[in-house]
């Protein structure tokens, strides 16, 4: 085989349709523009969005509070998953992945007071809640913020 003989599979492309070339092509004429209007004109078209005049639906629809573009939410895990690690363990965002507790952690892990903590442990975290902090520091273990 050449690469003079290659060629693309039967059906796999087609042939552009050549715009305002005569009527015999199939677009002559107004080139599939139709007759006059706005979309006929060059450089004629609406914005995307627009709908005639209507009030668009994004202004229809009612904004409430407030989206923070810059926002870097933390992944929150309950204490109760901390009985899984052996006692004396430092427990991180990497050990936790580890473990299989997160499957991606971006931003960081915020521990939330939910369930008991029997094991003496030092958590490693973005953020601790009062009661998670409580529970970590009750069982004999250090809350410690990165």
């Amino acid at each position: 085989m050449y690469i003079h003989e290659l060629s693309p599979v039967a059906g796999s492309t087609h042939v552009d349709k050549r715009k305002g070339r005569g009527h015999a092509t199939g677009n002559g004429k107004t080139a599939g523009r139709g007759h006059k209007g706005q979309k006929a004109r060059s450089g004629g078209g609406v914005r995307i969005g627009f709908e005639g005049g209507q009030m668009p639906l994004a202004r229809r629809i009612p904004k409430r509070g407030f989206n923070n573009i810059f926002a870097k939410p933390l992944d929150g895990v309950n204490v109760a998953v901390l009985n899984k690690f052996e006692d004396g363990a430092v427990v991180d965002a990497q050990a936790l992945l580890a473990a299989g507790i997160l499957s991606k952690c971006k931003y960081g892990v915020k521990f939330l007071g939910n369930g008991e903590v029997s094991k003496k442990l030092t958590v490693k975290a973005a953020a601790f809640s009062e009661s998670a902090k409580e529970k970590i520091e009750a069982a004999g273990g250090k809350a410690e913020v990165v």
